[in-house]
């Protein structure tokens, strides 16, 4: 278990000094056995259990005397596989988070690093905290970008079948980010409603700044994945082409052939009357006139550019 109070800076405290004193608000990280067993001296009114292994999505949801939501944060390293679930629990006093995984505790301890503030307030702290969660997101959008536009770049320029399994590895990541980006939209707005008015009205805007910043995040991911469909759809009409081209060889060689198969059969019947077959000539006729009608089919396409 950990206590803090969110002056200048996040102060760690006991229990016993959290609870004595009014001056400021709280951030106590529990587990789901300390939750359970210590709930009641936060005095939020919560009737129903808050379990970190029951969770399925990020929420908030507005109780009679308190705000309670959960989080799942998909892992970044690993945005298809681990993810990372913790419950909150907060009214006008602070706000308690129950987590078995470590990561609330992780985040808490780099906001202790890096953040000083002001004015302190449990809004200002919920900024900090919740832009924990997307603080790396904009580079990670930016190298997934960079890896579509090398793809893109090689199928263009390339003749060879390509593999896009990495590209749809990209579209699932997205995909699986845009979920959450949406559920911590509507969790934020969910908070920015102050049904029960554990916020100052000043202090939304604190909520409002980091809705703009999920929102541009949101935007930034939606861009990225049609990128992905737009490569997707690059290398199928790539592939067309490249068949277009073989189907178009395969026409232009049956053309060329069908006349010197004419002459082939024609002369090839041996009729006993047939002028030619008497004639000193008549072999190298064929021959020349064959090679003319080859060259000619050759020359006609390179006008029509089919070649």
């Amino acid at each position: 278990m950990s206590y803090y109070l969110l002056a200048e800076s996040m102060q760690p405290c006991t229990e016993e000094e959290l609870l004595a004193q009014t001056e400021h608000q709280y951030a106590v990280v529990l587990t789901t056995e300390e939750w359970m067993r210590d709930r009641d001296h936060f005095d939020m009114g919560i009737e129903r259990d808050l379990d970190s292994g029951d969770i399925h999505n990020t929420k908030a949801e507005v109780n009679y005397d308190s705000l309670t939501g959960t989080f799942r944060i998909p892992d970044r390293d690993d945005i298809e596989g681990k993810d990372y679930r913790f419950a909150f629990a907060l009214d006008e006093k602070g706000i308690v988070f129950i987590d078995d995984s470590g990561k609330a505790e992780e985040m808490i301890s780099r906001i202790r690093r890096t953040k000083h503030w002001r004015e302190p307030c449990l809004e200002r702290f919920l900024y900090d905290f919740l832009e924990q969660i997307v603080e790396d997101d904009l580079a990670l959008l930016e190298r997934y970008e960079n890896e579509l536009s090398r793809v893109e770049d090689e199928i263009l320029n390339s003749q060879e079948t390509k593999d896009l399994g990495r590209v749809h590895e990209i579209h699932n990541d997205i995909r699986r980010l845009l979920v959450h980006y949406e559920q911590i939209i509507d969790m934020t707005q969910e908070l920015e409603e102050n049904e029960n008015g554990f916020f100052s009205e000043d202090n939304l805007r604190y909520i409002r700044l980091f809705m703009n910043l999920i929102a541009r995040r949101r935007d930034s991911a939606a861009s990225i994945r049609d990128f992905t469909m737009q490569i997707h759809d690059l290398y199928h009409e790539h592939l067309e082409m490249k068949q277009n081209r073989i189907m178009t060889l395969l026409t232009v060689v049956t053309t060329i052939f069908m006349p010197l198969t004419l002459i082939a059969g024609w002369y090839g019947m041996n009729f006993r009357y047939m002028p030619e077959l008497g004639w000193r000539f008549g072999y190298p006729v064929v021959i020349i006139l064959s090679i003319s009608i080859a060259v000619g089919c050759l020359l006609f396409f390179k006008r029509k550019k089919w070649l």
